[in-house]
Parts: C-alpha cells; structure tokens; sequence
C-alpha cells in the first residue's frame, strides 16, 4: 500500500510547531497526490491550511494510533519519526509516571526530580533472573542483562550512562552498582559489595559540585570495573576518572559551588578534631563564596561530612590519613586567601606574617619564607644560565590558582589510588562489569577547551555506538534468515579524523604547544589554513578571526580558541612543588612521587578539567630518561591516549546503553519540556538508532502473535493447522507490495508503517462488526419494545373498560344509597329537633324550681343563724357582768383588811420599845438555862434515836420523793396542757370571728367565683385537649428516644464487642510478629551453621593434606558433638567416658553460644507468647462472665467440689499404691540373707529409705496443697468477678430502662437524694466496719495463738505415728487447715472485695511458691529415683547370682513347654534395643541412606520416628543418660547431613519434615506430663518415659523441624517459581478473549532462553504433586494446611508483582483471565478440603487486582467503588495498576490523570506500607500443633528392607 493512501479524511498527523516543537492534527479531506495544501484541524479547535514544501513535497508525519501510545519500546511504533518518539516519552512521564523506556537497545532515564519508591529490595528481587523484555523498563533490567550474559556467555559488559548534567547519570550508575552488589553477594566475608557502595560518597564528595543546573553535578568521567570471581560473587573493583574539572577549586559561577567536601568541612570546623584547620564559615573563604550559594537546599553538609568519613572508615583509609586529607584541603582553602600587593607593573610582594599563608604553611609543613617568595618569583633556566625573576601580581595570583588545583588535582588521584586499592582483591578476576558514568555531548554560548575534549570523547562513544546497533541489526536479520540489505546511516569517522588524525586539530594544538612564541591566533590560523575548504565538517565564523566550527552527529558548536594553548599546556611552577616536597608533612610529598614515574600526569591548567587514568595499585617501572619526555605530554594527547584505552575496553565488552534525559531546566518534578528534551535526543543517539531502526523492518511480530491479534481479519477457510503458512496467505492478501514485510523463520518483519495499516484494517473490521451487532441488537430491542407496547396497550383497554363498568355499577348502587340515606336524614333531623326542644324545656323546669328551692333554703338558714348568734351574745353579756361584780367586791375585802393589819403592827412596834418589857422577858432567865441545859442533854440522847429513825426516814423519804416527783411532773404537764387548751379555746374564738368575716367574703366572691367557672371550665377544656396533643407527641418523642438509646446500646456493645476481637486480633498479629522473627533468626542461624560447615570443610581440606597411607574412614560416621547436646544437671557433673574415636575438628564455642541466645530469645517469646495467651484468655473469660447468670454460681462450686473430692481421692491412692511400693522394697532388702547384701548395703538402704520417705511425704503434702489452692482460687475468681464486674453495655441498658416514664426528671431527683441517703448510710455503716474490723483484729490473734497451740499438739501427735500414718494425718490436717481458713476470709472479707482480692493475691503468691517447691521436690525424687534404680539393678544381679548357685539337675527335671514360648508376643514394652557399638549404624540405615519413596509407598508413616523413640524408650528405661544423648544428638545430626545433601529434592524434604514432626510429638505424648496424655490409652500412658526430662531436647527438634519446613518452602518455591508469570499471566486459559498486541520489544539474541511454557495445569499439577507426596508421608492434616497456605501466597506476590512490573499484562482481558486461574486454584481448595487453610485470603490482593483492572475507571463512583473494594492493595499499589492500565482495543479507554488523582485524594488518610511490590520471600511462621498418635508401640513391626536386624523388640 503506498503510503500517500493513508493521508484520508479523519487520519492524524505530526506539524512542527515552534513552541511544542510538534503539534498534533487532524485531515478534514483525503490527500490527492498533487495537492498543495492540507486541510486540518487542530486539537485546541482551530482548523489551519498545511503548505507542502514544493520543493520535496514531503508529506507530514502520520501519527501512531492511540493503542501503540506509551509502548515500553520506542522501535514497537508503527511509525518512527522524531514526534511519535517524543510523544510516546512524554505520555508514559507525564500521564503514567514512567521514567524509563527502551529504544531498542538502549535504555532512556528521564530525570522526574522526584523520588521514587522503585528501587528497593523487593523490586531488585523482581527483576532479578527476568529476560529484558518481561519486564517495564527499568535500569535494574540493563543491570540484569548485563549480569546474565557475563554468566552465560562468559564475556565482560560495559553499561555507558551519559546525558547532561542534571539528567541522573550518577544515580543511574548508582544503582546499577546497588543491583549487582545485591545480586551477586561477595565472595569473602570482606563485604566487597559494600565497599564498592561506599566508594560512592567519597567520590561524590571531591569529585561533585552544585551547579545551576544539578545540585549533585559530577564534575569528572569514571569508569567502575566491578570484578567477579567463577562463580559470579563481587570480588574487587577498579575505578578509572577522566577530566576533573579543577577550574571549579579556585572559580565558581553565580549560583554554584565547589566541591562538597570544602563545605562539609567548613560546616564541621567546630568539632574537636578539626579544630587545628582554623577553618569557619565557608563564606570566610575566596574558594568557597564566589557564587554565592553556600548552602543547597535540604542537604546537611555536616550529616554529609559524617558520612564521608564513615565511608573512608570503611574503605580502610585511617583516621590519621583522613586527617592529612583535611589538613591539604583546608590547607587549599587557606591558599586561596593568600593577597598579593603590587610593588610595580612587573613585581609583587604578600605582606609580611600574612596570617592565611602563615596558616598554610603550618598546614603543608613547608618554610613560609620559602613559600613566600616562590610565589612572587619565577625560575627562568636556559642554556647557560638561571634567573629569578619577579612576576606582577596578576601572574602569581594565576600562579596561586594554579598551585591550588594542581594540589586539588594530586589529592583526588591519591583518592582514587587508595580506593583502588581497598577494592583489590587478591583474588583472581574470572569477569568483570564495566559502568561508565560520562559527560554527555556540551554546548554552550562559549565553549572552550573542556567541551572539545567532552564532544571528542562523545564522538567516539556514538561511533562505538552505531557500530553496536548496526551490528545487532544485522546478526537479528541473518538469525531470522532475512536478505540483508546494507542500511545507510550516519558515520562519524570523518569528524574524529579530522579531530584526531595527523595535521588534525589536536595534532595541530600539540604542535603549537611547542612553538616558542605560540598563540592561540597562529595556532587558529593554521586551523584555518589546514582544513577550512577542504574538510565539510570544518567552519569559520563570519564574524571571527579566533573561533572555528565543528560540525558533530549532533549539532554544530563553535568553540572560541582563546585560552586552548595555556589548557593544553597545563602550566605550574617547578619551584613551588620543589617547596611541597621538601614538606615535614609526610602525606604531602606522596602526592607527588607520582611526578617522576606517573605513566599519565594529572596536572591541569588554570581553568580545564583534568584527565585522569587508572593509577595500577603495582608501579610500573620505566626507563630513566623516560620520565621528562613523559611529563612533556600535553592534556590532549593525554586524553586522547585515555580515550582509546577506553574504546579499547569498551570495544572489547558487550555495551550495554542508558540514555539519561534532563526534563526541564527548573528541576520541577514531571515536568516535560519538548525543546529540550529534543535537543537531548538527538544529541543522544536516540534518534538515530530510530533512523536506523525506521530504515530496515522496524515491526517485528511472531507468528503466533501475529495469528492472534489478526485472527479477525482471516475467515474460516483461512486458518490452517500451520500458523506460519496461515500469516503468509493472509498477508499476501492484505499487503499487495511484498517489499513492505519478510518472513523469518520465528518472525514477520514489517516496513515502517505497515503495522498502523493492519490496525487500521483490524479497526475497521470490527467497526463494522460491531455496527451489525448493533443493527442487530437495536431491531431486536425495538421489536421487543413494540411487542410489550401492543401487550400493554391490550391490557391498558381491558383494565379501562372494566373500570368504566365499575363506575357505572358504582354510581348506580349510589343514587340508591343516596335516597335511603335522605329519608332516614330527614327523620333524624325532626327527631333530634324534638328532642332538643322537649329536654330544653326540662332544664328550664329544673333550675327555675331549684332556683326558688334555694332562696326559701337560703332564708330559713339565715333566720336560724341569727337566733344562736343572739342566744351567744346575751350569754357573754350576762358573764361578762358577773366577773365585773365579783372582781370589784373581791378588791373591797382586801383593802378593807390591809387596813386592820397595819393598825395591829402599829401597836406591836411601840411595846416592843418599852423597859419594862425587857425586863419582864429577864426574870427567870437563869432558871430556864439550867432547864435548857438539861434539855439539851436529854435531846443529844434523843438526837440518837432520832438519828436512827432518819436513816429509816431517809428511805421513805426518797421514795415519796420520787413518788412526789413523778406526781409533780405529771401535774405540770396536766397544768400545761390545761395552758395550751386555753389557748386553743381562745384561738379558736378569734378564729370564729374570722370565720365569720370570711364567710361573709366568701358569700360575696362565690358569685364572681360561680361566674368565672363557665370560663375556667371552657379554658380547662382547652388546655386538655392541648395538653393531650402535647402529651401525644411527648409519648412518641420518647418512644423514638427509647429506640434511640437501644440501639445506641446496640451499637456500643457491636464496638466493645468489635474492640475486643480487634484486640484479639492484634495480640494473635503480635504473637505472630514474634514466631516469625524467632524462625527468622533461626533461619539465619541454620545459615551461619551450613557456612560453618562448608568455611570448616574448607579448612579441613586445607590444612589435612592426606598422607600416604591414610586409612578413609566410614563416610556414615559423625561426630557425636553438636550444638544441639544437652544434659541434665546430673549428667553434667558425671565424668564422661572417653570415647575412642575423636573428631578431627574441634566444636567452636560461637555456634553454641549463638544457640543458648537463641535458645534464651525463645524462652522469652515462649514467655511472651503465655502472657499474650493469658490476656486473651482473661477478655474472653471477662465477656463470658458478664453475659452468665447468678443461677449457675452453685452448680459451678458444686462442680469445683466434685473436682477436688475426685482429686483428693485420686491422691490418695496414689499414696497408698507409693507406700505398698515402699514396704514391697523394704521387705525385698530385709529378706536378703546374703552378707554381700545385707552387711554392706544396710546402712545406705536405710538411708535411702529415710530420704525417699521423707521427700514423698513433702511432695504429696505440697502436690495437695497446690491442687487444693489452685480448685478453690478458680471456684471463688468465678463466684467473685461476676459481682465486681460489669460491662459498660449491661449498665447502660439499666440507666435507659430507669428514664422511659413522663416524671423522668422528677424521678432523677427522688434517686438523687435516696443515693444521697445511700451514701450517708454507707458512710455510717464503713464506720461500723472499722470498728468491727478492730474487733475483728483482735479475735484473729486470739484465734491465732489457738492455731498455734493445736498446731504444736497435732505436731507433737504426728512426730509419735508411724511413718505412714504420718502423710495420711498431715495430708488431712492440711485439707481441713486449707479449707477453714478459705472459708473464714470468705466469709470475713465477704463485704470487701479489695481485702478479699489482696488475700486472693497473696494466695497466688504462695501457689507459685509452693509450685516452684514442688518442681525442687521432684528434681531430688528423679534423682533418687535414679539411685534406687541402680540399687535395684544390683539387687537383680545378685538374684541371678544366687539362681546360678542352683544345680543343674533341679533345671534339667523341669517340665519343657514350648507352648508358652508365642505367648511372650503379648507382653512386648514398645522399646526396641541396640548396642552401644551399632547407634552409627542405626543412624546409617535409618537415616542417611533411606529412600524416602520407598519408605512412604510401602510402609506406615512415620516408621523412622517410631523406630528412633522406641529405642529412646529403651536408653530411659535403662537410666542411661549418655546413651540417650548421643543418640538424639546423632540423629539430629544426621537429619540435616541427609537435609543438606538431598535439600533440593521435595520428596526428602517433606519425609523429613513429617519425621521429625512425629519424633517430636511423640516426645510429647509420652512425656508423662498431663497436658499430652488425655488421649493416651491406658497402655500408651505405661510406655511414658520414667527416668529423663526431655523438655529441651523437644525445643530442639522444633527448632530443627521449623528449619526443615523453610527449607521445604525454599524448595517449593524454586520449583513453582518459573511456572508462575507463566501460567497465571501469559498464558490464555481462555483462548481469544486476550487478544493481546505483543509488546514489539526485540529481545536480544542473547537473552531468548530456550525455555518450556507452563501453563495453569501445570501450577495445579505441581500442586496435587506436593499435596500427594505430603500425604503419603503422613504430614500432620495442620502442617499441609500451613504448607499450603505458603505456595499459595507464594503464587499470588509472584503473579501480583510481575503485573504491577509489566505494562503490557495490565489490560481488561487479562483481569478476566487472572480471575478465571484464581477460582481454578479456589476449586483445587474445595477438592482436597483445604478451604479453611487461609490459602484463599492469600490470593485476595490478586482478586482485587484483576477485578480493578475490570471496573469502571470514569467517574467518582466509581473512584468511591475502588477504594472500598481494594481493601486488600496497598495505595502505591492502587495507583500503579491505574497509571499501567493499557487498552488493548481502540473501544477501550485509558485512566485519565484526574481520575488518579481523585483515588489518591481519596486514599490519602489510609495507612498503610509506601511499599510497592509484596515480599514474595516472606514465610508465614509455623506452628506444630500436638497431634498424638494412636498407634500403639507394641505392635509396630521392622520391616527387614531397612537392615535393622541387629535391634531388637524388648
């Protein structure tokens, strides 16, 4: 088809466009040839007039179609031209996020200024073994291709990352070595891998600068040789530099720097160390401020410094020769502030004792006079004679300068040497990979010297380039068998020949150099001279006499010739560097050893970058007149011998290419300028391997993909059973012109172009299918639309019809209705008016009679009411004159009175005055003393008796006292209640009074009140019936609060309930976190342990050379030592036989005490893990306990009793059955009559005995002791916590039962003062308790001092029982004391529950106590035990002895029976018994030479662990503790000898595995403990071990069993491994609906492995292969289930990263096809019962993925749908898929970038790993739950195949 035919209507093509360098249109007519001009329209609306140049008349560039856009090979487009390369980088940077693409061979890296998580780990391990094509785009894949062919093709690589500064080379390259470092390991344990990283911040430091383009620019090329040893492990390295740029030491431009590490030094002037630089701050200095920028954003040059130094730590440069590094770089700094006065024109002069020249000096350990002058003077030598002369102050700055760099310039060399030299290695280098991080092509406003040399060394690279491309071009054609046609394209040959050649610009330069008076003028002329008008690459400028034009591949530069002899010349002064190497300071004078014998000097001019070449670590030796020649060499012939030294390297290296682009000038992160990042490309080469590419068959399909995307455009009878001759008929078909494609032999080769027609014709075919499916489907629809309109409209009519009969029926049954209603209306209207009149006049009846009753009642009340007032009041007048009468007579007669006594006292006064009257009162006074002395006399004898009768007086006195007393208070209350009713009566009198005013007023208001109640009734009846609207709506108001509040309650247990299983979940996720970190460490273990062995192996072989005659010893026999030996505390301090056979290696005591670490570590997770358990286990028991019923309270206690009564009983025969046992063995010792028995051994018998009765009796005291505690500790938590406890959701739903009436605030008040009341008597009641508790106090220790007593008298009784009575009578003392003293603080602490759980802890306390007693008490019985055993041993060796002294004759007449002989079978123990001498070869046969596929086919599983345990059995019985420890020593061993022989075989693996894990629970079932024999048998609780604990050796064994099960899953996963991608991703289970267009990428040649396909069969093939094989080899149901679980993640991070990492895999189709294998791998579950595995929720992040890849991807619904449905995928993960997501058809859209942005908006709070890709490596922890057998040992057979005929069944 010719291409003008494409130019039709609605086709879209390229126009150049000075802003976006192209422009996008569309034709609105077809092209005619002939035409002029193009009609099109513009994507932003506008239509333009295209003019064809009429000249060429060259048609615009078509545009790819949509579905080729963003292809991760730029050679995989249709068209290939200069705009589709650009717009498919820019839609891949910019929508997609992609920075990297291929063209071809070579890799395009576009700087997106941003990091990105796409270099970690996990992507290394993804790219890891992935052929270059599988994969996106990735520096890893180069990385990779790279590594691969040197392994397989033996071959050494070159990668050649180039680009601008600022474009990412160095990080480029820097990853690169961060790939082959972690791929390939190293090969000693000198971590040469993380040397070669760290060369990275050294160089970086001294060697990178801020410039206005980078912040990290490199300033210099370097070649890295990272070499690898046979078998592919890091070794060494070497680093070669060219052109430092040592202008920037002494000059920087606005807004740069100079190198870092002058800044870092200045940002760590305040340490200590460097104290001594006298450095400060790097503005202070003239080096380091000149572009005015010291400080780069987000960068710590003090942190940076730290870094460095660690760097150089590591490296082996020590601290003293990092100090001398910063002493000479300080030292620089310094020199630069070096000032020079002018004296005159010629001459200059430093001032004197100039401090920065004083300090330089100090530093260097040069003489500052000396220094001083040879920097103001020059030394001029001719033939004859040597001046001295002074140079003018310009000159000895450009002299200073010069110094400066040239020191720089040695420092960086020695560098380089010295980290040359820490990457050696002694080792001999099988290979190595070379990374060449260079300048990329340079042109600037004015270009120099610098950029010729850099554009000269791009010259080469592009040659070496397009030769590379040219030559693997025409190896793809001759391998596909394609006639070759020589391809035209650019040669450079021509432009390096005019630079390199004879009489050539360098030639020309060199020449000039040694011209006494050269110029840069003359040297111009001659340029001029030699080549303008005879060389077409060679110009002049118009306007210039000193600057020529070179034409490049990829631009022209002008280059201005000033300054081009003084560059090349490199110019320092002799005298100065005589002066540093006379210095003290002996780092300095090493600098510059290298002057004399230096193969390539590395000194520069005073503004050029310096060529640097490899340095050999061995110094060559050289001729002596050869030096002085040598250091006349010229910067460029320097670096044109460096640069063919490279091309030679290169040249004999497969290259490999990285291309990095620089996307803008402003460092924003993915932003895409067009004008640049063209300038690039074609500066680059990108675009000429396009023109290479476009020039020959660019398109390149197979034949199958070409059948499967073209299948469409082929009918029926096409398609034959040969694909190959299929696509060559179909395309003979479609494509007339046969020159447009060629046939390969795997491959169709299409001219450029082609491949957008056979879309065009695809696009078409299925436009038109899709308009007759549509057609078809639209008739359908429309008739089916008609169809149900005729139905309904037939039913619309019936259903009217009947409704319009209805109506009619309906008005009829009305009318009637109508008159009936009127007739019985009208009588009910005259009826009710009736009525109303007849009962109105009735109620006018009543209240007129009534009225008139009430007025005669009236009256006649009041007429009667008057009379008592009147009978009242005429009384009260009468009394009233009657009190007035009888007061007024009464007060007469007192008067009256009065008067008589005060006459009568009137008259007694004056007699009393009188003489006479004393006198009379005289006479017979003497007489009437004697009369009253004798009277008083008689009255003293009186005065007793009457004394006496007062005593008896006194008596009565008191009680008439009291009785008079009691009458008087009974008086006065009498006389009080007589006041109060007096007061009563007279109140009640004035309250008549006022009764009567209010009845007056209350008469008069009744009337008003009478008229105000019709209102108040009417007003009431309102507020009623609002009052019941209101109480209505307050009823419903509180029925939706009610349900409120229940469902609140509801919601609030739904979160306790969810918080607690989250917590669960947590702790389950914690415990998890902590197995998985255990194995881990024990995997790194097992691996230290195996480098052991081999680094051992090693040494063995190097150091025990074999010697003649040597005897080769057993390859079976093992050394019985192993880190996994271990012994009792008794064993330990036995003396150990010496064995006959020792090991040649001795055990290293590292291994050991790396196993007690991890030994201990797993003592703490196992504590950990208790803890975790036991917090669980306390929530659940919380929960249970809140929701169980207080009825159930004494059927537990009931419960708990019946458990200790059973317990207490079961001790107790254990007791009696110990002392039968016990007077058994004294019997059997006392009837020994032999003296060798009885005289020796009585006295250690007795001992014995006393020591084991005594121990037993301890032991059961403190066993029923605990037991007893532990029972009622239960019994009461139980009873206890349900009163104290009480969840939330349970007092809520009481408070909201509490609030559902109307009053409820009222309520809430009358609760608040009864809790009031509650806490007044709860206060009064804590007081009486205090008391109480006093009280209490002190009947405790009076019940105490009891206690005591008894205890001492039950003492007492118990010393005088016998020793079996003893433990009985303690035993039940102990119960009876126990079980008082729990009932006593029950019932004394029953109203404080803080007492009663402080006593509860305190009784844990002494439970713990008493446990540890218990576990001492059993040590010393097994102890005991053991010695009883052998006592008993030597009792029945003297038995036998005395049986030998019966003669032979009494045997002899005993009866033979040899029936009896078969009945022996029964009484078989289940231990099998070996010899000493044959334990290696029972771990031979058993172990290291059985086949596992044998074994499991014909023998029962788990044969090995049963035979190994029965003979375990039979070491215990024998209390032989060596034996059992060497035998479980050598059998561990011997697992991991067969592991690490046979490790790669699954089927040895999983026999192991299974083994090991039925060992190990066999260990447990009959370890006697309690937890592991409730499903033994009786028998099976007989076969337990009697002698030894086994508890460590069972930690051992799960160690080892959980090494095996990583080592099965590393097995699994090797072998599932190259099946996955496969399988699940590539190949279609569901032929034709992918459909996938092939990426177009053309692999290598090298890189096509030759491999297998695997389909999904093949995945659930290997999966039934594992199921089986586990299976057979009786793998506990538990283990398979984890096993499992395992492939299945395995399978799902595989397939889940390979489509995060592949563009073309991210499509509609290929979601349906990942969904389809998913639910494949779903009914393999279902099959073999593993659903409950867990395996399916492994696969969930899968499920998810391929159903995003499903969804809709437009709207926010859609966005809102998204994020909830992919719970499972990581953010990162979301957005990946999105941004790969590529239609496959042109029906199908792409994900817009503002759709993305809404789902990263939306997920932003989501918490979640930054990580991309899952950890494919990661193993799920295991666990071996306890799986007892019931398998009984005794009936176990040996098979004779095992050659196990040397043990025997005991």
């Amino acid at each position: 088809m010719a291409a003008s035919e494409l130019y039709t209507k609605f086709a879209r093509v390229w126009i150049p466009d000075p802003e976006e360098v192209w422009k996008s249109a569309e034709l609105l007519k077809d092209y005619k040839p002939g035409d002029k001009v193009l009609l099109l329209h513009l994507e932003e609306g506008k239509d333009l007039e295209y003019r064809l140049d009429p000249k060429t008349k060259e048609l615009p560039h078509l545009r790819n179609p949509d579905i080729l856009v963003g292809e991760n090979d730029l050679t995989a487009l249709s068209y290939l031209h200069e705009p589709a390369v650009l717009h498919n980088l820019r839609v891949r940077f910019i929508d997609s996020k992609l920075i990297y693409t291929y063209c071809g061979i070579v890799l395009v890296a576009i700087n997106p200024y941003e990091q990105l998580p796409i270099y970690g780990e996990d992507i290394i391990n993804a790219y890891s073994g992935q052929n270059m094509g599988d994969m996106d785009p990735h520096i890893f894949a180069v990385a990779e291709e790279a590594y691969k062919q040197m392994a397989r093709d033996e071959r050494n690589q070159s990668i050649i990352v180039s680009g601008e500064s600022g474009a990412g080379k160095t990080v480029s390259a820097k990853y690169a070595m961060r790939y082959f470092a972690t791929v390939s390991g190293s090969a000693s344990e000198a971590n040469v891998e993380e040397k070669v990283l760290a060369s990275n911040p050294i160089m970086e430091s001294i060697g990178n600068a801020k410039t206005t383009r980078n912040d990290n620019s490199s300033r210099f090329g370097k070649y890295i040789e990272i070499g690898f040893d046979k078998r592919y492990r890091i070794i060494g390295a070497n680093m070669r530099t060219y052109l430092l740029e040592k202008s920037r030491v002494v000059f920087q431009a606005e807004e740069e720097r100079n190198y870092h590490i002058f800044y870092q030094l200045c940002a760590s002037a305040k340490l200590p160390e460097f104290k001594m630089l006298r450095l400060g701050n790097a503005n202070n200095f003239h080096y380091t401020k000149q572009g005015g920028s010291p400080v780069i954003e987000g960068v710590d040059d003090t942190k940076e410094m730290a870094h460095t130094r660690q760097a150089c730590t590591l490296l082996g440069i020590s601290e003293s020769y990092q100090m001398g590094i910063f002493r000479i770089l300080a030292g620089i700094l310094h020199l630069g502030n070096v000032a020079f006065t002018s004296r005159d024109s010629d001459s200059c002069a430093i001032p004197p004792k100039h401090e920065p020249l004083s300090i330089f000096s100090d530093l260097m350990g040069v003489d500052y006079e000396e220094m001083c002058h040879w920097l103001c003077h020059r030394k001029l030598a001719t033939a004859t004679e040597t001046y001295i002369k002074p140079i003018s102050k310009l000159q000895a700055t450009n002299a200073r300068d010069a110094l400066a760099k040239h020191i720089y310039a040695k420092l960086f060399s020695w560098i380089v040497d010295h980290v040359n030299q820490a990457l050696h290695s002694a080792v001999k280098q099988h290979s190595f990979i070379g990374v060449l991080d260079i300048y990329g092509f340079e042109t600037f406003e004015i270009n120099s010297f610098e950029q010729f040399c850099i554009n000269y060394a791009n010259e080469k690279l592009q040659q070496q380039f397009n030769m590379h491309v040219f030559k693997l071009e025409q190896e793809e054609y001759m391998k596909e068998q394609i006639p070759w046609t020589l391809i035209d394209f650019y040669d450079n040959q021509p432009c390096i020949n005019l630079i390199e050649s004879k009489l050539g610009i360098l030639d020309l330069l060199d020449e000039e150099c040694k011209m006494p008076k050269g110029t840069d003028d003359t040297w111009a002329q001659k340029l001029y001279n030699t080549h303008l008008n005879k060389c077409a690459l060679f110009e002049k400028p118009r306007l210039s006499n000193k600057a020529f034009i070179i034409q490049h591949f990829a631009d022209k530069v002008e280059y201005q010739c000033e300054g081009f002899l003084e560059k090349n010349k490199d110019t320092v002064f002799e005298e100065q560097i005589k002066v540093l190497k006379s210095s003290k300071f002996k780092m300095l004078p090493e600098l510059f050893q290298d002057d004399e014998k230096a193969i390539s000097p590395t000194s520069a001019t005073s503004s050029g970058r310096t060529p640097l070449t490899r340095t050999p670590v061995k110094p060559t030796k050289g001729r002596p007149g050869q030096t002085a020649k040598e250091h006349k060499k010229t910067v460029g012939h320097q670096f044109r011998n460096s640069l063919h030294l490279l091309m030679e390297t290169l040249n004999a290296t497969t290259p490999h290419y990285v291309r990095c682009i620089k996307p803008n000038d402003f460092k924003f992160p993915f932003t895409f300028d067009e004008k640049r990042a063209v300038q690039q490309l074609r500066a680059c080469g990108v675009l000429e391997t396009i023109r290479i590419s476009a020039a020959g068959f660019p398109s390149r399909w197979t034949y199958q993909e070409f059948f499967s995307r073209y299948r469409v455009l082929m009918k029926q009878k096409d398609v034959l059973s040969d694909r190959k001759q299929t696509c060559k008929n179909v395309l003979e078909k479609l494509i007339l012109d046969k020159d447009k494609y060629q046939f390969g032999k795997t491959k169709i080769f299409f001219r450029a172009g082609q491949v957008a027609y056979l879309e065009k014709l695809r696009a078409d075919k299925l436009r038109a299918a899709c308009i007759r499916i549509q057609k078809t489907i639209r008739g359908w629809l429309l008739r089916k639309k008609y169809l149900r309109v005729r139905k309904a409209a037939i039913v619309v009519q019936r259903y009217v019809r009947g409704y319009q009969a209805r109506c009619y029926a309906k008005f009829l049954r009305r009318t009637k209705a109508a008159t009936i209603i009127q007739k019985f209306w009208r009588m009910y209207i005259v009826r009710k008016r009736y009525k109303i009149r007849r009962s109105a006049t009735i109620v006018l009846q009543s209240y007129l009679r009534g009225y008139l009753a009430r007025n005669r009642y009236r009256k006649m009340l009041r007429e009667h009411k008057a009379v008592i007032i009147q009978k009242w009041v005429r009384g009260w007048v009468a009394r009233t004159h009657y009190k007035r009468s009888t007061h007024a007579i009464i007060y007469l007669q007192c008067c009256f009175r009065r008067m008589m006594a005060k006459r009568e006292l009137k008259k007694l006064k004056i007699e009393a005055r009188s003489v006479e009257r004393y006198k009379k009162l005289h006479i017979g006074m003497e007489n009437k003393i004697m009369q009253l002395q004798r009277k008083v006399d008689e009255q003293n004898k009186d005065y007793k008796c009457l004394m006496e009768k007062l005593t008896n007086l006194e008596g009565i006195y008191n009680s008439e006292t009291e009785k008079l007393r009691s009458d008087l208070e009974r008086l006065q209350l009498s006389e009080e209640e007589a006041k109060i009713a007096t007061g009563r009566v007279l109140s009640l009198q004035e309250e008549i009074a006022k009764l009567r005013k209010d009845l007056e007023q209350t008469q008069s208001e009744k009337k008003s009140i009478e008229e105000r109640a019709d209102r108040y009734k009417q007003e009431t009846e309102q507020l009623v019936s609002n009052l019941k609207e209101e109480n209505t709506l307050l009823k419903q108001e509180k029925e939706a609060l009610n349900h409120l509040i229940v469902e609140q309650a509801k919601e609030m247990t739904e979160t306790m309930e969810k918080k607690l299983v989250e917590e669960t979940k947590q702790l389950e996720l914690d415990l998890n976190d902590e197995r998985l970190r255990y194995q881990n460490l024990l995997n790194e273990f097992s691996r230290l342990e195996e480098r052991y062995d081999d680094l051992k192996e090693e040494m063995t072989l190097m150091v025990n050379v074999p010697k003649p005659g040597h005897k080769r010893t057993d390859s079976t026999h093992s050394s019985n030592e192993s880190e996994y030996t271990f012994s009792s505390e008794i064993a330990e301090t036995e003396d150990m036989p010496l064995r006959t056979e020792e090991p040649s290696e001795k055990k290293v005591p590292l291994d050991m005490s790396l196993f007690l670490k991890l030994q201990k570590r797993v003592t703490e997770l196992e504590q950990e893990k208790q803890v975790m358990q036991d917090e669980l286990d306390r929530k659940e028991e919380q929960v249970l306990r809140s929701k169980a019923k207080e009825e159930e309270r004494p059927q537990i206690r009931g419960a708990e009793l019946e458990y200790e009564s059973l317990k207490r009983q079961e001790l107790e025969s254990e007791n009696k059955k110990l002392k039968n046992e016990l007077n058994e063995l004294r019997k059997a010792l006392s009837e020994k009559s032999a003296p060798e028995v009885t005289a020796p051994g009585a006295p250690a018998y007795r001992v014995l005995m006393e020591q084991l009765t005594s121990v037993s009796e301890e032991l059961d005291v403190r066993k029923e002791e605990v037991l007893i505690l532990r029972s009622q500790l239960v019994s009461q938590k139980e009873a206890i916590q349900p009163k104290n406890t009480m969840t939330d959701s349970t007092i809520l739903l009481e408070d909201v039962q509490k609030m559902k009436d109307k009053g409820e605030i009222a309520q809430a008040y009358i609760g608040l003062k009864e809790t009031n009341r509650l806490l007044e008597s709860q206060l009064q009641s804590q007081k009486r308790s205090h008391e109480n508790e006093a009280e209490a106090l002190r009947g405790e220790i009076q019940s105490l001092k009891e206690e005591n007593n008894r205890q001492q008298q039950l003492l007492a009784q118990n010393l005088q029982l016998p020793p079996e009575a003893r433990i009985e009578a303690s035993l039940q003392h102990e119960i009876t004391r126990l079980t008082n003293e729990n009932l006593y603080f029950e019932e004394l602490y029953a109203d404080d529950p803080k007492k009663y759980q402080s006593y509860r802890i305190s009784l844990y306390k002494r439970m713990i106590d008493l446990m540890e007693q218990l576990e001492k008490q059993d040590k010393t019985v097994r102890k005991l035990k053991k010695q009883l055993k052998v006592f008993a041993k030597k009792i029945g060796e003297l038995e036998v002895g005395q049986m030998e002294n019966i003669s032979p004759g009494q045997i002899i007449d005993e009866p033979i029976r040899p029936v009896n002989i078969p009945r022996k079978e029964k009484d078989f123990q289940g231990m099998l018994e070996y010899k000493k001498e044959d334990e290696q070869k029972l771990v031979k046969n058993l172990i290291l030479e059985l086949k596992p596929r044998g074994v499991a086919v014909n023998l029962i599983p788990g044969l090995p662990a049963y035979i190994l345990f029965m003979c375990v059995r039979h070491a215990d019985y024998l209390n032989d503790d060596q034996k059992v420890r060497s035998l479980l020593t050598s059998t561990i061993n011997s697992i991991k000898k067969v592991l690490k022989k046979r490790g790669d075989d699954f089927e040895t693996v999983s026999f192991w595995l299974s083994n090991t894990c039925r060992f190990l629970h066999c260990l447990k079932q009959y370890s006697g403990e309690e937890g592991f024999m409730k499903h033994n048998t009786s028998r099976q609780n007989e076969h337990c071990l009697t002698n030894f604990d086994l508890a460590e050796y069972r930690q051992v064994l799960s160690d080892l069993a959980i090494q095996i099960y990583q080592q099965l899953v590393r097995v699994l996963e090797n072998i599932l491994q190259p099946m996955i991608v496969s399988g699940m991703l590539e190949h279609e289970t569901i032929q034709g609906v992918s459909g996938v267009k092939p990426t177009g990428l053309r692999k290598r040649t090298s890189s096509i492995a030759d491999e297998g396909t695997y389909t999904l069969d093949s995945i659930l093939r290997q999966l039934n292969s594992f199921h089986s094989v586990m299976c057979q080899h009786g793998m506990d149901p538990e283990l398979i289930k984890q096993v499992v679980k395992q492939m299945f993640y395995i399978v799902g991070a595989v397939t889940l990263n390979n489509l995060l990492l592949r563009k073309d895999m991210c499509s509609w189709s290929k979601g349906m096809q990942i969904r389809y294998n998913v639910s494949q791998l779903e009914e393999w579950l279902r099959d073999k019962n593993l659903m409950n595995s867990g395996a399916k929720e492994t696969l969930e992040p899968l499920i998810q993925a391929a159903q995003l890849l499903q969804v809709k991807k437009k709207t926010d619904d859609d966005a809102e749908a998204i994020c909830s449905m992919c719970s499972a995928l990581t953010t990162a993960q979301i957005v990946k898929v999105l941004n790969l997501y590529t239609p496959v058809n042109e029906f199908e859209e792409r994900v817009s970038v503002s759709f993305i942005r809404t789902i990263q908006m939306r997920l932003r709070d989501r918490k979640d790993s930054p990580q991309l890709l899952m950890d494919a490596k990661h193993i799920f922890p295991v666990t071996f739950p306890f799986n007892p057998s019931s398998l009984a040992l005794e009936t176990i057979q040996i098979p004779a195949s095992l050659g196990l005929g040397f043990i025997s069944r005991v």
